[in-house]
């Protein structure tokens, strides 16, 4: 009678060790982006030999904030922050839909995940490159318009 319920104890506590432990070796991370901006450049397809073709493209996304001595900030000097991106797509449907469709000025919403990588440029010095892989791209709006 003694030894059931200090066995399910026992039982009960080592079950909730193993669970601590292998929650530690299959710890979920994330590594997710979001950006909303306009692309800088017209795609291009560039493929690697031996590796599937990658759409690339450049994307502008923009902070902007007010300065000035007024607590209210209703007064001041507008600022603005650009920060450019450098997007890269290579699932098969996605890479050739943004190829066709993405062009210089659209407005877009990018999704994906951050991508830090090297590469040797052509004077054979090392390059490091910060890249966002995308998964997942919104089309918002057309080209910019022209002013006539």
């Amino acid at each position: 009678m003694f030894r059931r319920p200090v066995f399910q104890v026992l039982h009960q506590f080592v079950r909730h060790e193993s669970e601590v432990a292998s929650s530690l070796v299959l710890e979920r991370s994330l590594n997710r982006v979001q950006l909303l901006g306009r692309v800088g450049q017209d795609p291009v397809m560039r493929q690697v030999e031996g590796k599937n073709p990658v759409t690339i493209f450049s994307l502008a996304t923009n902070e902007m904030w007010r300065s000035g001595e007024n607590e209210a900030y209703q007064m001041g000097d507008v600022s603005q922050k650009t920060t450019w991106h450098r997007i890269s797509v290579f699932r098969p449907g996605l890479r050739d839909v943004a190829y066709q469709y993405v062009k210089k000025g659209s407005r877009v919403y990018v999704e994906g995940k951050v991508d830090y990588g090297e590469y040797t440029d052509k004077n054979n010095v090392r390059r490091q490159a910060t890249t966002i892989i995308a998964d997942n791209i919104i089309f918002l709006s057309d080209q910019v318009k022209e002013k006539a």
